[in-house]
């Protein structure tokens, strides 16, 4: 199965990214509510005020649907760096390289802007997602017990230095 990566804003992309979290999420940890509407917010937000300049999103395509997406937000980065947001594979996505080839354009962007340092959130238990990231050079720098997004678990940050 042949996936496409497209740059920038497409129709729809807002609510078909927070859906695939959603549902994700839902099945392997119970995220419910909660964090549907965080993610909605936020990524409305980054929509909103979105400048390719130094903003960057990714979604992965397959038959003009939305199968995948990544996004770099850089309004913060001269204290803390660019922050990777969105990561996401739907189940057809997933096994396909779609993952590695949405984390790669968005290092490329990282790269290409001279930024020094890329950060993300995630949290434990996510063995394939992590494995991307630490393939990529991202090293575990903080864990805490949190609830951002709903219920407790292990929330993570890498950090990638550039």
């Amino acid at each position: 199965m042949a996936f496409s990566i497209h740059k920038g804003y497409v129709c729809g992309c807002i609510g078909k990214v927070v859906e695939l979290h959603a549902r994700y999420y839902h099945r392997l940890v119970g995220f419910d509510l909660a964090f549907e509407c965080k993610l909605a917010q936020e990524l409305s937000e980054f929509c909103q005020r979105y400048d390719e300049r130094g903003d960057g999103l990714w979604l992965a395509m397959h038959d003009g649907e939305i199968e995948g997406s990544i996004a770099v937000d850089g309004s913060g980065v001269a204290q803390d760096g660019a922050h990777l947001r969105w990561f996401i594979a739907s189940d057809k996505g997933r096994g396909t390289g779609t993952g590695t080839a949405l984390l790669g354009a968005a290092l490329d962007f990282c790269r290409a802007k001279k930024y020094p340092r890329v950060y993300l959130w995630t949290f434990d238990g996510l063995e394939a997602a992590r494995h991307l990231y630490e393939k990529a050079g991202f090293r575990l720098a903080h864990q805490q017990r949190g609830t951002q997004w709903g219920i407790a678990v292990d929330e993570q940050r890498f950090e990638l230095e550039l």
